[in-house]
Protein backbone atom coordinates (compact mmCIF):
# COMPACT_ATOMS: atom_id res chain seq x y z
CA UNK A 1 0.00 0.00 0.00
CA UNK A 2 1.82 3.50 -0.68
CA UNK A 3 2.60 5.97 1.89
CA UNK A 4 -0.53 8.01 2.39
CA UNK A 5 0.15 11.86 1.32
CA UNK A 6 1.57 14.30 3.83
CA UNK A 7 -1.51 16.87 4.47
CA UNK A 8 -1.66 19.75 2.36
CA UNK A 9 -0.29 17.95 -0.55
CA UNK A 10 -3.64 17.08 -2.00
CA UNK A 11 -4.84 21.33 -2.28
CA UNK A 12 -1.20 23.26 -2.09
CA UNK A 13 -1.08 23.73 1.11
CA UNK A 14 2.09 23.55 2.63
CA UNK A 15 3.51 21.38 4.95
CA UNK A 16 6.54 20.40 6.88
CA UNK A 17 6.48 17.30 6.34
CA UNK A 18 7.79 15.82 9.13
CA UNK A 19 6.58 12.47 10.90
CA UNK A 20 6.45 14.33 13.99
CA UNK A 21 3.31 15.11 16.19
CA UNK A 22 4.38 18.66 16.54
CA UNK A 23 4.78 19.31 13.18
CA UNK A 24 1.58 17.01 11.91
CA UNK A 25 -0.75 19.14 14.34
CA UNK A 26 1.07 22.81 12.91
CA UNK A 27 0.26 21.68 9.57
CA UNK A 28 -3.18 21.59 10.48
CA UNK A 29 -3.86 24.41 12.82
CA UNK A 30 -0.68 26.25 12.60
CA UNK A 31 -1.57 28.71 9.01
CA UNK A 32 -1.52 32.19 10.36
CA UNK A 33 -5.30 33.49 12.00
CA UNK A 34 -6.28 29.65 12.14
CA UNK A 35 -5.79 29.59 16.04
CA UNK A 36 -7.60 32.60 16.14
CA UNK A 37 -10.51 31.24 14.42
CA UNK A 38 -10.93 28.55 16.71
CA UNK A 39 -10.57 30.48 19.36
CA UNK A 40 -13.89 32.68 18.08
CA UNK A 41 -15.50 29.12 18.49
CA UNK A 42 -14.34 28.09 22.01
CA UNK A 43 -18.24 29.19 23.17
CA UNK A 44 -20.15 27.89 20.76
CA UNK A 45 -20.98 28.35 17.19
CA UNK A 46 -20.76 31.29 15.18
CA UNK A 47 -22.01 32.74 11.57
CA UNK A 48 -19.32 34.37 8.91
CA UNK A 49 -19.99 37.50 9.91
CA UNK A 50 -20.01 37.25 13.50
CA UNK A 51 -16.34 35.56 13.16
CA UNK A 52 -15.24 38.00 10.73
CA UNK A 53 -16.50 40.86 13.18
CA UNK A 54 -14.86 39.15 15.93
CA UNK A 55 -11.29 39.02 13.86
CA UNK A 56 -11.36 42.80 12.19
CA UNK A 57 -8.40 42.54 11.07
CA UNK A 58 -8.97 39.09 8.90
CA UNK A 59 -9.63 39.45 5.28
CA UNK A 60 -12.74 37.68 3.53
CA UNK A 61 -11.14 35.77 1.78
CA UNK A 62 -8.38 34.91 4.62
CA UNK A 63 -11.27 34.16 6.59
CA UNK A 64 -12.51 31.67 3.97
CA UNK A 65 -9.74 29.65 3.51
CA UNK A 66 -9.01 29.31 6.86
CA UNK A 67 -12.72 28.00 7.58
CA UNK A 68 -12.13 25.35 4.62
CA UNK A 69 -9.00 24.17 6.02
CA UNK A 70 -10.23 23.60 9.36
CA UNK A 71 -13.30 21.99 8.27
CA UNK A 72 -10.71 19.86 5.62
CA UNK A 73 -8.80 18.38 9.06
CA UNK A 74 -11.94 18.00 10.87
CA UNK A 75 -11.08 20.23 13.67
CA UNK A 76 -14.72 22.52 12.13
CA UNK A 77 -17.60 21.68 10.96
CA UNK A 78 -20.73 23.64 9.51
CA UNK A 79 -24.24 23.12 10.27
CA UNK A 80 -27.36 24.78 9.62
CA UNK A 81 -29.18 26.17 12.55
CA UNK A 82 -33.27 24.80 13.03
CA UNK A 83 -36.11 27.16 12.00
CA UNK A 84 -36.37 30.39 12.61
CA UNK A 85 -32.68 31.16 12.55
CA UNK A 86 -31.75 29.01 9.90
CA UNK A 87 -28.98 30.19 9.40
CA UNK A 88 -25.36 28.34 8.33
CA UNK A 89 -22.89 28.46 11.30
CA UNK A 90 -19.83 26.77 12.21
CA UNK A 91 -18.67 25.13 15.22
CA UNK A 92 -16.03 22.53 16.57
CA UNK A 93 -15.88 19.07 16.23
CA UNK A 94 -15.15 17.05 19.46
CA UNK A 95 -11.88 17.03 18.37
CA UNK A 96 -11.16 20.00 17.62
CA UNK A 97 -12.64 21.18 21.26
CA UNK A 98 -9.82 18.95 22.41
CA UNK A 99 -7.74 21.96 21.87
CA UNK A 100 -8.94 23.47 24.76
CA UNK A 101 -5.51 22.13 26.95
CA UNK A 102 -3.45 23.89 23.81
CA UNK A 103 -5.61 27.41 25.05
CA UNK A 104 -4.87 27.25 28.92
CA UNK A 105 -0.61 26.86 27.98
CA UNK A 106 -0.66 29.56 25.62
CA UNK A 107 -2.67 32.06 27.95
CA UNK A 108 -0.24 31.13 30.69
CA UNK A 109 2.76 31.60 28.82
CA UNK A 110 1.46 34.98 26.53
CA UNK A 111 0.44 36.54 30.14
CA UNK A 112 4.39 35.43 31.10
CA UNK A 113 5.71 37.26 28.48
CA UNK A 114 9.16 38.98 29.52
CA UNK A 115 9.12 41.42 26.95
CA UNK A 116 6.14 41.84 24.65
CA UNK A 117 3.11 43.88 26.69
CA UNK A 118 -0.45 42.66 25.53
CA UNK A 119 -1.47 45.51 23.57
CA UNK A 120 -4.81 46.03 21.84
CA UNK A 121 -8.42 45.74 22.09
CA UNK A 122 -10.35 42.16 23.86
CA UNK A 123 -13.02 40.96 22.58
CA UNK A 124 -16.28 39.72 24.27
CA UNK A 125 -15.88 35.79 23.64
CA UNK A 126 -11.85 36.97 25.75
CA UNK A 127 -13.88 38.65 28.26
CA UNK A 128 -15.63 35.41 29.06
CA UNK A 129 -13.43 32.98 28.23
CA UNK A 130 -10.95 34.36 30.46
CA UNK A 131 -14.00 34.52 33.30
CA UNK A 132 -13.88 30.04 32.66
CA UNK A 133 -10.02 30.66 32.68
CA UNK A 134 -9.98 32.53 36.39
CA UNK A 135 -12.94 31.98 38.28
CA UNK A 136 -11.48 29.78 41.76
CA UNK A 137 -14.66 27.73 42.76
CA UNK A 138 -16.03 28.77 46.27
CA UNK A 139 -17.13 25.31 47.61
CA UNK A 140 -17.11 26.57 51.70
CA UNK A 141 -19.02 29.62 50.90
CA UNK A 142 -21.28 28.17 48.33
CA UNK A 143 -23.71 29.74 45.74
CA UNK A 144 -25.90 28.76 42.57
CA UNK A 145 -26.95 31.29 39.93
CA UNK A 146 -27.41 31.63 36.71
CA UNK A 147 -26.57 34.66 34.56
CA UNK A 148 -27.38 36.34 31.52
CA UNK A 149 -24.52 38.65 30.06
CA UNK A 150 -25.04 41.20 27.03
CA UNK A 151 -21.82 43.18 25.35
CA UNK A 152 -22.69 44.74 22.71
CA UNK A 153 -24.51 42.21 20.34
CA UNK A 154 -23.16 39.29 21.62
CA UNK A 155 -25.17 37.52 24.41
CA UNK A 156 -23.13 34.56 27.11
CA UNK A 157 -24.96 32.34 29.55
CA UNK A 158 -22.76 31.81 32.79
CA UNK A 159 -24.35 29.52 35.63
CA UNK A 160 -22.51 28.95 38.98
CA UNK A 161 -24.30 25.57 40.75
CA UNK A 162 -23.30 25.44 44.53
CA UNK A 163 -19.84 27.52 43.76
CA UNK A 164 -18.93 25.75 41.07
CA UNK A 165 -18.92 27.25 37.84
CA UNK A 166 -20.69 24.58 35.12
CA UNK A 167 -21.60 27.02 32.00
CA UNK A 168 -19.98 29.64 30.34
CA UNK A 169 -21.87 30.03 27.14
CA UNK A 170 -22.60 32.13 23.98
CA UNK A 171 -26.27 32.36 22.60
CA UNK A 172 -29.73 31.97 24.35
CA UNK A 173 -30.85 28.64 25.30
CA UNK A 174 -34.63 29.08 25.16
CA UNK A 175 -35.25 26.04 27.50
CA UNK A 176 -33.31 27.47 30.57
CA UNK A 177 -34.84 29.23 33.10
CA UNK A 178 -35.01 32.75 33.47
CA UNK A 179 -31.84 34.34 34.96
CA UNK A 180 -31.31 35.65 38.46
CA UNK A 181 -28.82 38.45 37.08
CA UNK A 182 -29.00 40.08 33.83
CA UNK A 183 -25.42 42.31 33.04
CA UNK A 184 -25.26 44.72 30.60
CA UNK A 185 -21.99 46.10 29.56
CA UNK A 186 -19.64 47.21 27.49
CA UNK A 187 -17.14 45.01 26.59
CA UNK A 188 -14.04 46.98 28.44
CA UNK A 189 -16.39 48.15 31.30
CA UNK A 190 -16.74 44.36 32.46
CA UNK A 191 -13.04 42.96 31.51
CA UNK A 192 -12.05 46.10 33.80
CA UNK A 193 -14.36 44.44 36.45
CA UNK A 194 -13.81 41.28 36.21
CA UNK A 195 -9.69 41.77 36.05
CA UNK A 196 -9.99 44.05 39.60
CA UNK A 197 -8.80 47.42 37.56
CA UNK A 198 -12.14 48.75 38.49
CA UNK A 199 -14.41 47.71 41.46
CA UNK A 200 -17.82 47.05 40.81
CA UNK A 201 -19.54 49.90 42.38
CA UNK A 202 -17.93 52.22 40.71
CA UNK A 203 -18.76 50.69 36.68
CA UNK A 204 -21.92 50.58 38.50
CA UNK A 205 -22.11 54.44 39.21
CA UNK A 206 -20.39 55.51 35.82
CA UNK A 207 -23.01 53.47 34.22
CA UNK A 208 -20.90 51.46 31.86
CA UNK A 209 -22.52 48.23 33.36
CA UNK A 210 -25.99 48.23 34.54
CA UNK A 211 -27.80 44.89 36.84
CA UNK A 212 -31.17 43.33 36.76
CA UNK A 213 -31.56 41.16 39.47
CA UNK A 214 -29.59 39.59 42.23
CA UNK A 215 -26.56 41.92 42.68
CA UNK A 216 -24.97 39.89 45.17
CA UNK A 217 -24.83 37.24 43.26
CA UNK A 218 -23.36 39.23 40.83
CA UNK A 219 -20.48 40.76 43.89
CA UNK A 220 -19.77 36.86 44.44
CA UNK A 221 -19.07 36.13 40.97
CA UNK A 222 -16.63 38.73 40.54
CA UNK A 223 -14.98 37.90 43.77
CA UNK A 224 -14.38 34.94 42.68
CA UNK A 225 -11.93 35.87 40.15
CA UNK A 226 -8.49 36.87 41.29
CA UNK A 227 -7.13 40.35 40.37
CA UNK A 228 -4.53 40.27 37.75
Amino acid sequence: MPAAAPIGAHDGRRTYGQACPIAHALDLIGERWALLVVRELRLGPRRYADIQAALPGLGPSVLAQRLRDLEAVGVLRRRVLPPPASAKVYELTEWGAELEPVFAALRVWGMRSPVVPLRGDVGSDTVLLGLRAYFVARPRAPWTAAYRIDLGRETYRVVVVDGELVTVARGEDPTAPAPDVHVVAETATLQSVLTGKVPLASALADAGLTVTGDTAALERLVEALPAR
